[in-house]
């Protein structure tokens, strides 16, 4: 499986009135075409900031140092370095994006089918007009939309959020990307939708090669989608793995805490972690999650834990390990 996306040390800072905050904090990980990767982690982790550098939309003001290289058989391009007018080509074409709500990503006084075809003519604008729809009732088949033709010439308000959900990932995919980041696409829905939206992202993975890039705060959610997964926590990448490993034996401190608070069939009684994520302005000199840890030693207020290998594909951020 070759590399499709490669992230190096990628740091964004942001300005605020308390100085620069971080983010995102030295992250590196690695997709393969075809892979999905699962990135957890709370809320004010980091998440959907690292996703958005990787789409090219921070915030104005924002600095990026690090890499991140997307790459086909043709070329590399070095993602950090694209100047607007090359990420117009990039952003869709090649990387695309679900977002967790999509009555607010919607036009709502757009119709369906002409907010899809308006992103295929952004990148084909040579089309003619009866290509261009085709190729929008192609993209709302590829996302299992029924009666796709109906479909395209309603609003999103008229849609179901089950059926919303999946017209965002046909117009992700209208373009023919070869990553596709899912942000919480799954949050808003029922249980039932939410478990057809999964195995349709699982099986347009495997059927168009794509790269996936699946954030979640749920772990129960990844292990259904994702074959790694990287865990998060104040900007930085703590533990990282296979899912199934990561999920039966987990490292870091925050991992098992993530799981105890997840519910399942068998376990009665949730524990929650207690605390919350710190504020990247007040960030503990050590382990950030230190304070919360009921493991800590005073070793984890010193520095902050080199991300270390352990095994064979198993990497954690944690001096107890």
């Amino acid at each position: 499986m070759g590399i499709l996306l490669e992230v190096r040390g990628l740091t964004v800072e942001l300005p605020t009135a308390k100085g620069w905050v971080r983010p995102v904090n030295e992250v590196s990980l690695r997709i393969g075409a075809g892979e999905a990767l699962g990135l957890v982690g709370e809320s004010g982790s980091g998440k959907t900031m690292l996703s958005l550098a990787l789409m090219g939309l921070l915030p104005s003001g924002a600095r990026v140092s690090g890499e991140a290289s997307l790459t086909s058989e043709a070329s590399t391009k070095k993602l950090t370095a694209l100047s607007e007018r090359e990420w117009r080509d990039v952003r869709g074409g090649e990387i695309a994006m679900v977002f967790q709500e999509p009555m607010t990503s919607l036009n709502p006084v757009m119709r369906i089918g002409a907010q899809i075809e308006e992103t295929i003519r952004a990148h084909q604008p040579k089309l003619g007009a009866n290509e261009a729809k085709r190729k929008t009732l192609d993209s709302l088949r590829l996302a299992a939309v029924p009666e796709p033709e109906a479909r395209s010439e309603q609003f999103p308000h008229q849609l179901s959020g089950g059926l919303r959900q999946r017209a965002m990932i046909a117009m992700a995919l209208a373009a023919g990307p070869r990553l596709l980041i899912a942000d919480e696409p799954t949050t808003a829905l029922d249980v039932t939708v939410q478990k057809q939206i999964l195995d349709l992202l699982d099986r347009l993975r495997r059927e168009l090669q794509l790269g996936l890039l699946f954030i979640t705060h749920d772990l129960g959610v990844v292990a259904q989608v994702a074959e790694r997964v990287a865990v998060m926590y104040a900007g930085r990448i703590i533990e990282e793995g296979p899912a199934h490993e990561v999920l039966a034996r987990p490292l870091h401190p925050y991992t098992q805490g993530l799981l105890k608070a997840s519910p399942t069939l068998k376990r009665g009684t949730l524990t929650p972690i207690l605390g919350a994520v710190p504020q990247l302005t007040a960030l503990p000199p050590g382990c950030a999650f230190e304070p919360r840890c009921v493991l800590r030693r005073d070793e984890c207020t010193i520095a902050v834990p080199a991300f270390r290998i352990i095994g064979s594909d198993h990497a954690v951020r944690c001096i107890l390990v």
